[in-house]
């Protein structure tokens, strides 16, 4: 939920896909998911000028969203078989690894740093998922790939200088949460692909993000006072509206949707999107400086990703 998909390994590739075509449907799926989820970034610096907290404010953001996905769940599952022991559980992981933990991570690395590093970072996904493959199934790496890493990396490291000397240090803390995310996303996206060809990815993605709603709630109930939410200010609850549907809700469904008309890959390269729209809204509703750094950061990054999906196409 914090970022675009990646190629889950072993994940199988849509029959629409296997003689070169993209389906339109797919893609477009694929773009306004990535749209979607870089405004999510934008919302959260938002709504952090009226002095709301992480917890509070994703808290809000999957109780509004959680009625959406129950219901997903629910037409999803119509005339399935019950969820077996095994599928409990690893829905139960899922949510709590690409669902809950990303986003938490997410909400909390973008108080220290801005809406457009944060993407720059979350879309090192495909390297880290790549990255991950070889660290817990020993996947090779091959030169051009490592290549094709190292291009994405210094791309980060770029931005990642002109951020501390413009925000100080604690750009430390709120890269390190950002790029927790990513990790916690891409577990996901490992182990995610065997379920979405079991379950489906609208039914999936309903009772793995209603899992998450769970625990962002129950968080929120056990760290902070119910009644702090009458003192917070209305612009917190329209923007949390807002994140709940356009920015949590349809690009989850979009996302998954893409993902099966077109696989994972074809989905992740199109989320190239996702980090330029995420830098225009920055620049356009946030006033966030546009640098020649961060745009040379994100030229590096891009190509990076890029080049990786070539390598692996």
């Amino acid at each position: 939920m914090s970022s675009s998909p990646s190629a889950a390994p072993g994940a199988a590739a849509p029959s629409g896909t296997a003689s070169g075509r993209v389906p339109l449907s797919g893609l477009l799926l694929a773009i306004g998911g990535a749209i979607g989820f870089s405004g999510k970034a934008i919302i959260v610096k938002l709504a952090y000028r009226h002095g709301v907290d992480a917890i509070t404010l994703l808290m809000l953001r999957m109780l509004l969203a959680l009625p959406l996905f129950l219901a997903l769940a629910w037409w999803a599952g119509r005339g399935r078989p019950p969820l077996t022991g095994r599928e409990r559980l690893a829905i139960l992981g899922l949510g709590f690894s690409g669902y809950y933990l990303a986003s938490f991570l997410d909400f909390a690395g973008l108080a220290y740093v801005t809406a457009s590093f944060e993407r720059l970072i979350l879309y090192l996904n495909p390297t880290i998922v790549l990255l991950l493959s070889w660290a817990m199934f020993g996947r090779r790496v091959s030169l051009r790939q490592a290549g094709a890493l190292a291009v994405s990396y210094a791309g980060v490291l770029l931005v990642f200088g002109h951020e501390l000397q413009v925000a100080g240090a604690n750009v430390w803390l709120g890269g390190a949460l950002v790029l927790g995310s990513a990790v916690s996303y891409a577990l996901y996206l490992v182990y995610s692909g065997e379920w979405v060809k079991r379950l489906g990815a609208m039914r999936l993605t309903g009772l793995a993000t209603s899992v998450a709603c769970g625990f962002c709630i129950a968080q929120f109930l056990l760290t902070r006072p119910v009644s702090g939410l009458a003192e917070l200010a209305p612009a917190v609850w329209w923007l949390s509206v807002l994140n709940a549907l356009a920015c949590t809700f349809a690009p989850v469904l979009m996302v998954m949707m893409a993902i099966e008309r077109m696989g994972a890959g074809i989905a992740a390269q199109t989320g190239m999107i996702g980090p330029m729209s995420t830098i225009l809204m920055g620049v356009l509703i946030l006033d966030e400086p546009l640098t020649g750094w961060v745009v040379a950061g994100t030229a590096l990054v891009m190509g990076g990703v890029w080049l990786l999906a070539r390598q692996r196409r």
